[in-house]
């Protein structure tokens, strides 16, 4: 959602610009643009592509060492030109990410000093703010931190002036930015990946830093005002990974990268014989130890995979645990438990819903904190005791698929981890489990490869409208998941239940014209779900389902089967049947024609509240 570069350099820093905005667009913008200081400040905006934007800038000839850019997502006013970053205010320019609450006030006081404002954004008010500080300092870092004072909300911004060629100045609070090292040259960024083909080292600012980025220095300044030594970390991301290469779609490209994403994110684990608290933290027993119940804060896809760990918490572990959606967790009554494990869960890191949940959680008293997460130095990582860093690396298609199974892997390692804790799992089980844990990634290569059967079941969903999913148990989740995925990109209006909910109300949706997808696992309620199938045969459905190879299931005209390889696959089971359902949405989306990797309305990282 929305993204920034910068960059002050020797050289040409438009290419260095676009390509960092190329590499943002997997979070979501329906427009961008760039200032370049050349003597004055130069400025191209364009709605739409970044494509659109290097045409303006190659008929403009642009060409700087000093800049800054930006992509947008519209919150306050409608996509346009107008309405698109940098924002000017005299000698000065803006980009900006996150919301500044008191826009409103703020843009009547500076109204009524003389500025007139020419887009409806909440951005605007910050480029003012600042050419009226500098007014009185004379000082770009004075005059940046004097307006961020003023700012309430959410904001990364950077800020270039005329009058210093050879600096541009960043802050942050609540949304996240950091600075790339170069070589006689630096930049800032909202990601990493926009930096990688320049440089790997970065410095992740923290809340409510100010930073003087130059040349040849970098000077970091607390919310206090004290100058603040902030570490440099090698990105072990490389520019490569972020490249489509021979896949169509990045979507499909990460689906194809699970197995390696778990491969990775599981090796601190399976290369051990027995299960290790200190996976999560070196002082993870201490706080492991004393939870009596795990309550997990998650959005989106990374709420689905709360909800399958809670099943396995309580199955396993036999430890209590519930899932919040984080949007809705701080906005209603709930009664904190000192003793409860929260446990935060986000592919960014910097999800404003989570994390605002996240400290919610911890005012009320909730200190034992944990979060699963894509990103090093994140924000949430950050913020809590004890991490997980799932290894998927970057993520670029909005629809999230490896970054949801190595969730899911990380959860159940903690799931193993709390139920050795409470002596709940023999040295039998804990084998076990290990062994399937290290088989996972092959078994799900094997998956990969019923991707001609699934991309042959896609074809019949290139005229519909509606689709039902039903799961079970533990995969219930998964049908919920794989829901969000089909409506996502596809735009195919999608709904999942659990199967034995069918007659309580769905079951009045079904007829010829909505498929039902269903997942058959082979587990207790195998009998129960094909009872759920027969009453969709009876209303005239047609049925979908993605079974486990021994699950005896009779195909017909209207029942479709797709079987998954080798028999039941144990607790480890939601992870498998996650991945057909991932290929149905990727192919049944490029039936339908729509925008697979960027679609309409949505963004990668939501960084808003």
């Amino acid at each position: 959602m929305c993204g920034i570069v910068g960059a002050v350099a020797q050289r040409n820093v438009v290419p260095i610009l676009l390509e960092g905005l190329r590499r943002l667009e997997y979070r979501g913008y329906d427009s961008a643009g760039l200032v370049i200081i050349d003597g004055g400040l130069k400025r191209a905006r364009s709605v739409g592509r970044v494509a659109a934007l290097a045409e303006t800038c190659a008929a403009q000839a642009l060409s700087g060492h000093l800049g800054i850019a930006h992509t947008r997502w519209a919150t306050h006013g409608a996509p346009s030109e107008a309405n698109a970053h940098p924002h000017v205010s005299g000698r000065f320019a803006v980009v900006h990410n996150g919301i500044i609450e008191n826009h409103e006030a703020l843009r009547a006081e500076l109204r009524a000093a003389g500025y007139v404002f020419e887009s409806e954004t909440d951005t605007e008010v910050i480029a003012h703010l600042v050419d009226l500080h500098y007014r009185q300092s004379k000082d770009l870092l004075a005059a940046t931190r004097a307006a961020v004072a003023r700012l309430e909300g959410a904001y990364a911004i950077g800020v270039v002036s005329e009058d210093a060629p050879n600096h541009l100045v960043c802050a942050r609070k609540g949304s996240p930015l950091l600075i790339g090292l170069g070589i006689e040259e630096n930049f800032i960024a909202s990601d990493v990946s926009a930096l990688l083909p320049v440089t790997q080292r970065v410095m992740y600012l923290e809340e409510g830093d100010v930073a003087d980025v130059g040349l040849l220095s970098v000077a970091v300044y607390d919310a206090a005002g004290n100058k603040a030594d902030r570490s440099v970390h090698v990105s072990e991301l490389s520019a490569d990974m972020a490249e489509l290469g021979t896949y169509r779609h990045f979507m499909q490209k990460e689906i194809h990268e699970q197995p390696r994403a778990l491969t990775d994110t599981l090796l601190v684990a399976v290369s051990q014989e027995h299960v290790q608290p200190e996976w999560f933290g070196f002082d993870a027993a201490e706080v492991l130890e004393k939870v009596d119940g795990v309550t997990f804060l998650a959005c989106g896809t990374s709420y689905h995979a709360a909800k399958v760990a809670t099943y396995w918490l309580e199955e396993i572990a036999g430890i209590p645990a519930h899932a919040e959606i984080a949007s809705e967790y701080r906005y209603r009554t709930s009664v904190p438990n000192p003793d409860a494990l929260i446990v935060t869960i986000s592919q960014s890191g910097e999800t404003a819903d989570t994390l605002a949940a996240l400290n919610h959680a911890k005012s009320l008293g909730q200190d034992k904190t944990l979060t699963i997460c894509n990103v090093p130095e994140s924000a949430l990582t950050r913020a809590s005791r004890l991490k997980f860093l799932t290894r998927a690396g970057p993520e670029i298609g909005v629809a999230s698929t490896k970054a949801f199974t190595t969730q899911l892997a990380g959860l159940f390692l903690l799931t193993l981890v709390l139920a050795k804790l409470r002596g709940r799992l023999s040295a039998a089980q804990e084998a076990e489990h290990l062994a399937a844990l290290r088989s996972l990634p092959n078994k799900l290569q094997q998956v990969l490869a019923l991707e001609p059967a699934v991309e042959a079941w896609s074809q019949r969903f290139a005229n519909k409208t509606h689709a039902l999913f039903l799961g079970r148990g533990v995969h219930y989740p998964i049908a919920l998941e794989g829901a969000l995925k089909l409506k996502e990109i596809s735009y195919i209006h999608a709904e999942a239940y659990p199967a034995g909910e069918l007659k309580h109300g769905p079951l009045a949706l079904v007829d010829e014209d909505m498929p039902v997808i269903t997942i058959a696992p082979n587990d207790q309620l195998i009998e129960k779900l094909k009872s759920n199938m027969q009453e969709v045969r009876a209303r005239g459905g047609e049925l979908y389902v993605f079974a486990d190879g021994d699950v005896h299931i009779e195909e017909s005209p209207f029942v479709h089967v797709i079987r998954l390889p080798g028999g039941g696959n144990g607790a480890l089971s939601p992870i498998l049947h996650t991945v057909p359902l991932q290929m149905l949405s990727y192919h049944a989306a490029l039936q339908k024609g729509t925008d697979v990797d960027k679609p309409r309305n949505l963004a990668k990282s939501v960084t808003v509240e």
